[in-house]
C-alpha cells in the first residue's frame, strides 16, 4: 500500500526550468560557451548543477576540475536566487495537492537543485511544512538517475519519531524527467510522470503519467498500482 511520497521538485512543484536555464545560459556565457535553450532541454534537462556544468565544460573541451565547478555553481546559484522571488510560479494544481497529501502521508523532496533554491521557493509558497525532509544536490554523490537521492529521502522519513518503516515498492515518486523516473524505479519506487517537462512519449517506463497535479485522484493511483 502507498505509505510515503517523494517529489521532484524543479519541474514538479516550482515551474522555475525556465530560470534554471537562463542562469546557466548567463553564467557559461562568461566563459564564452554557448548554451541553446534546445540543448538545455534535450540534453541537460534532469542533471544537477554539477552534472550539467560538467557535461558542458567536457562538451567544449574544458577541464572540469572541481574548483571550477564549484565556482560555476556559486555564480549559478547567486543568478537565481536574485531573479526567483520575482519570478515564483508553480505548476497548476501543487498548491492545493501537497497540502491534501500531506494529511495522510509522510513527505519528502529529491532534488537535484541547492537546498538555500528549494527553501526559498517553498517559503515563498507556504509549503515548507508539508515536507518532512528535503534531499537536495548538497547531500549526494551521484545525480539522477542514480537512485541514491530517492533512497536517502526515504531513510529520512523512515527515521520520524512514530514513523512505520515505508519499504521502497511502498513509496511513491512525483517526477517530470527521464533521469529523475528511472532514479525512481532504479531505487525500487513507483513512479508519477507530470508532463510539465518532457511529453508523455518520452515518460513510459513511468507507472503513470499525468499532464497535471490538479485535481488529480491519488486514490485512483493508489488502487491501480498497489491492489492490482
Amino acid at each position: 500500500m502507498l505509505q510515503a511520497i517523494i517529489f521532484d521538485f524543479d519541474g514538479v512543484i516550482a515551474d522555475s526550468e525556465p530560470l534554471h536555464y537562463a542562469a546557466f545560459r548567463h553564467v557559461l556565457a562568461e566563459e564564452l560557451i554557448p548554451l541553446t535553450e534546445s540543448q538545455y532541454y534535450t540534453d541537460y534537462i534532469g542533471m544537477d548543477d554539477k552534472g550539467c556544468f560538467s557535461a558542458v565544460l567536457t562538451r567544449h573541451s574544458r577541464i572540469p576540475s572541481p574548483d571550477v565547478i564549484a565556482d560555476l555553481i556559486r555564480r549559478k546559484s547567486t543568478y537565481f536566487n536574485q531573479h526567483v522571488t520575482a519570478n515564483l510560479r508553480l505548476f497548476e494544481g501543487v498548491i492545493n495537492f501537497i497540502p491534501m497529501v500531506a494529511k495522510r502521508w509522510p513527505l519528502a523532496i529529491v532534488s537535484g537543485a541547492l537546498r538555500d533554491e528549494i527553501e526559498l521557493i517553498l517559503g515563498g509558497a507556504k509549503l515548507r511544512d508539508a515536507f518532512h525532509a528535503i534531499i537536495s544536490a548538497e547531500d549526494v554523490n551521484e545525480g539522477k538517475p542514480s537512485p541514491e537521492g530517492f533512497l536517502k529521502g526515504l531513510d529520512a522519513l523512515n527515521r520520524l519519531e512514530g514513523q512505520p518503516t515505508v519499504k521502497p515498492a511502498d513509496c511513491l515518486v512525483i517526477e517530470d524527467t527521464i533521469p529523475g523516473v528511472e532514479g525512481a524505479r532504479a531505487a525500487g519506487m513507483r513512479c508519477l510522470a507530470v508532463t510539465n517537462t518532457s511529453p508523455r512519449e518520452e515518460l513510459t517506463h513511468a507507472d503513470a503519467v499525468t499532464d497535471s497535479l490538479a485535481n488529480y485522484d491519488i486514490d485512483a493511483l493508489e488502487r491501480k498500482l498497489w491492489d492490482e
